[in-house]
């Protein structure tokens, strides 16, 4: 699934205001770290990953492996952040950003 640049743009507006909740350090991708992604995809569909990574380089590659492990689509990458987007149709309303922010940031 690709995301359109108007959908990128509302999901960026939802993302600004959070804190990341994945944190990748030079220990690299493991499957406990995929499982923390699925798992934070599950119940919030929009996550921000904290990349700490000195090199751009393997930042991208990293990037590239949450995105293939988690089934994500990257919404956005600043600098050492980067935001994750997975649908989830069952998704709790109480944990779902996407359900939660619904109205919010000019959305509709």
């Amino acid at each position: 699934m690709s995301l359109s640049q108007a959908q990128k743009k509302a999901l960026r507006s939802i993302g600004h205001h959070l804190n990341p909740i994945v944190t990748v350090s030079e220990n690299g991708v493991s499957d406990s770290l995929l499982a923390e992604l699925d798992r934070a995809l599950r119940d919030h569909e929009l996550v921000k990953v904290k990349l700490a990574l000195p090199d751009r380089d393997d930042r991208a590659r990293t990037l590239e492996q949450l995105t293939a492990g988690g089934r994500a689509e990257p919404v956005q990458t600043i600098g050492k952040t980067a935001l994750l987007y997975r649908q989830n149709p069952e998704a709790n309303p109480k944990l779902s950003n996407i359900v939660r922010f619904e109205h919010h940031h000019g959305r509709r």
